[in-house]
């Protein structure tokens, strides 16, 4: 149905009573037309769809121009999405506010916060446990606030700040009970930034889990104190920007490895045969010693590489017997993170973290990242024969242990073609003998120096770190593949440390080229010695001394002999 305005004063058509309703707006709209003389516009026809059109376009007017909102930023100086910084790198830039409205307020917070986060399994819901371990403030002179302090609309409030990430946390960081004193150490150690993979803020995984991050951002608050003394200060606006922290780490001491520390295996022996059925050939024992620490660079993506040595030996139950060849050497590195709802008392990666169980609110998440494997011939490889024998005397007797090289390795080493970029070596090092052999037995022993390079293109590693409620651990998996016929594996799990170099350090650990280097202990010598030959002399008599040279009995040259 459809209504006809004609010129002049708008009308409602009698055969149309019930769109009365539904034409009110119109009716009133033609009216303020008559009013201003707008009586000569031609009859136009308006339809229902077209008011009902109309009705829903004032309305999305209505909602697309909302109150304007004011605007708080935080922006960093030279910074970027995948910046990271590390122990005492400054971290400085402004804040700016602009408002749309004027705005009361009585104080701006900007401060530095690390923070871990972790997230465990309960009874009945989900656990979250926060530690806020860093928190450095922004002292704000009172001249920077405006006068009186309102955020007036449209002008910008610009606040500059600086902070300089510190080498240590305070002991207010940690404060809950350990079971010694390294723990605390540990824990007074800046974490790195972890879990950031999964926010968007690191290129490459960190291989962190869900239930475990830690976080460093900047926070800029503005705060308005109530009306009434009562009650707590309202917050009214918020800008929060994150940042990646890479803290520098050194090398700690080796670890202790008992049995009752399930995570490594330091040592393995396994009995050869030629097949399933045959008789036994001897045993091989394959151990080695925690490597040396893989240092990281500042910004985390290159990394020095270290070495493990596997010492493996062969006791042969027949005197004629060979040694194993061993066809190729595989190892991965293994990250293990460790997370809590409550402090730790100690190192989780020593004995049974998981022990407690569910009622401890602890959690382990694990995963490996692995290395190329590496084959050659085994013609390469040099095995040392050790031979028992027993010599007498007039007081008893002794045994010593001759060594010869093996016969199938006298062969003349050839330069063997590497197969793969890992470049595992094995050297005719002769290793420690064997301190559990019998009289008249047979030894062979040898050694493999396996270089560690860490794969920093495809993946983001973080250093060793132990702090209140997350850790972060590594476990050198090395498993070495034997052709005695049976094809046989022996797997060693050795703990091996990740650190991060000083910002002003070289790649290997070294002095940057900014700062002098200490002389050692023998030139620091010798520079004395030269001083002392070249220190100026004066030639003259002291007063009271006469000129010869001893002339009174016991007298010492240059000094007087009093009574």
């Amino acid at each position: 149905m459809e209504e006809t305005y004609a010129s002049g004063s708008p009308y409602i058509t009698p055969h149309n009573p019930a769109a009365i309703n539904n034409t009110n707006l119109s009716v009133h709209l033609m009216s303020l037309a008559s009013v201003f003389g707008t009586t000569n516009m031609p009859p136009r026809t308006v339809s229902a769809s077209t008011r009902s059109e109309a009705s829903s376009s004032l309305s999305g007017h209505a909602r697309s121009t909302p109150f304007p909102k004011s605007d708080i930023q935080i922006s960093i100086k030279n910074h970027f999405k995948t910046k990271t910084y590390t122990t005492s790198s400054p971290v400085s830039g402004v804040v700016t506010i602009t408002t749309q409205r004027d705005i009361r307020f009585d104080s701006i917070e900007i401060d530095l916060i690390g923070t871990s986060k972790t997230r465990t399994e309960g009874y009945s819901a989900p656990n979250e446990s926060t530690h806020t371990f860093l928190k450095l403030v922004m002292p704000i002179p009172e001249s920077t606030y405006p006068v009186p302090r309102v955020l007036e609309t449209g002008r910008t409030l610009t606040i500059p700040f600086h902070f300089v990430l510190p080498n240590f946390l305070t002991l207010s960081a940690c404060h809950h009970k350990v079971d010694s004193e390294l723990v605390r150490e540990q824990h007074l150690c800046l974490p790195p930034s972890m879990g950031s993979w999964a926010r968007g803020n690191w290129e490459k995984d960190d291989l962190a889990p869900h239930m475990a991050e830690v976080v460093y951002s900047i926070k800029a608050r503005v705060w308005r104190e109530p009306e009434l003394d009562r009650g707590r200060a309202i917050k009214v606006m918020e800008a929060v920007k994150s940042i990646q922290v890479l803290p520098a780490f050194t090398e700690s001491a080796p670890l202790t490895i008992s049995e009752n520390d399930p995570l490594y295996r330091m040592s393995r022996t396994k009995t050869l045969r030629k097949n399933l059925i045959s008789s036994k050939l001897g045993t091989l024992t394959v151990s080695a010693q925690q490597p040396r620490a893989i240092a990281l660079h500042p910004d985390g993506r290159m990394a020095a590489d270290t070495v493990a040595q596997l010492d493996l030996h062969f006791t042969p139950l027949a005197a004629d017997a060979q040694p194993p060849k061993i066809t190729s050497v595989a190892a991965k590195i293994i990250a293990y993170t460790y997370y809590s709802a409550g402090p730790f008392n100690s190192l989780p990666n020593i004995g049974d973290f998981m022990k407690a169980g569910l009622a401890a609110r602890r959690g382990l998440y694990s995963t490996s990242v692995s290395l190329p494997t590496a084959t050659w011939d085994n013609n390469s490889t040099s095995w040392f024969t050790h031979r028992l024998s027993r010599r007498d005397s007039g007081y008893g007797s002794d045994t010593s242990m001759d060594e010869e090289p093996c016969v199938q390795q006298q062969q003349q080493q050839r330069p063997q073609r590497r197969k793969s970029s890992f470049a595992t070596l094995i050297r005719t090092t002769r290793p420690p003998s064997p301190s559990t052999t019998t009289s008249g037995s047979v030894v062979h022993t040898t050694s493999i120096h396996l270089p560690l390079t860490l794969p920093t293109a495809r993946k983001t590693f973080v250093p060793t770190f132990h702090s209140c409620i997350v850790s972060r651990v590594y476990a050198l998996h090395v498993s070495v593949t034997l052709d005695s016929g049976a094809a046989s594996k022996v797997s060693l799990d050795l703990p091996v440390q990740i650190t991060v170099v000083g910002d002003a350090q070289g790649a290997a650990g070294g002095v940057g080229a900014d700062e002098e280097e200490l002389p050692s202990w023998a030139e620091a010598v010798e520079d004395a010695a030269v001083d002392e030959f070249l220190r100026p002399r004066v030639l003259g008599l002291m007063e009271g001394v006469s000129g010869g040279v001893g002339e009174e009995a016991g007298g010492l040259p240059g000094y007087e002999r009093h009574g």
